[in-house]
């Protein structure tokens, strides 16, 4: 009777330890939650809605771009001819993303700070404007939005993913004038371990008030190499 008591104990045991080893092996692993992300940024800007912001609110008129012609916007009367004569579209900057609660695996409240070059835009106007030209020259924002990202991000260095979005206001200094900003800004990246590679699209309208109250609205492109933390 103790033979048989003793042997269903073990038995016993035998099971429990089988089941917990089985658990172990089949139990995935959490990839582990990300707080901070540094990155260095490359972007792409192009201008929207050009000849209304900030053309038409310079010249204050409206204003139709011209084709095969010497210059590249005119006034709708006519009387005024706008030639642009530089946007640089490339730009660099750099960008801290803070995860207050983590990410690791689905929904994760993020604020991000960016500093990012303004595009170069130099104009200048045959007829009736405010000034002979418009320069806008040394520029930079300080961007500060909150959003929310959704992750699938992968234990160790497998590969894992999210996407994001952010929304947010900001601060525009350049050689001429200051203002403010407003920007939304959507986006994903692949992550292995704590590296990454994001890509995202932004809205940004830039508020100026030299030399006449007016607005730049564009849509930056970005590339971030990333690490996290």
């Amino acid at each position: 009777m103790l033979t048989r008591t003793l042997l269903g104990f073990v038995l016993l045991a035998a099971t429990a330890t089988a089941a917990r080893a089985q658990s172990t092996v089949y139990q995935p692993h959490r990839a582990r939650k990300h707080f901070v992300t540094i990155s260095y940024d490359w972007h792409h800007t192009n201008a929207l809605d050009f000849e209304n912001h900030p053309l038409a609110d310079l010249l204050g008129r409206p204003v139709s771009e011209a084709h095969l012609q010497p210059y590249d916007y005119r006034t709708r009367d006519g009387e005024t001819l706008v030639h642009v004569l530089e946007f640089s579209h490339p730009g660099q900057g750099a960008s801290v993303t803070v995860y207050p609660f983590g990410l690791s695996s689905g929904a994760a409240l993020t604020v991000r700070g960016s500093v990012l070059q303004l595009p170069t835009i130099r104009l200048s106007f045959e007829g009736p404007a405010p000034s002979p030209s418009y320069t806008l020259t040394g520029g930079r924002a300080y961007d500060l939005g909150a959003g929310v990202t959704t992750g699938d991000l992968s234990a160790g260095w497998g590969l894992g993913s999210y996407a994001f979005v952010i929304g947010g206001i900001g601060h525009a200094a350049s050689d001429e004038a200051s203002g403010r900003r407003y920007f939304a800004e959507a986006g994903g990246a692949i992550t292995s371990g704590p590296f990454g590679v994001e890509i995202a699209v932004k809205y940004s309208q830039t508020n100026l008030p030299i030399p006449v109250e007016h607005r730049v609205v564009a849509i930056p492109v970005t590339v971030r190499a990333m690490v996290t933390f």
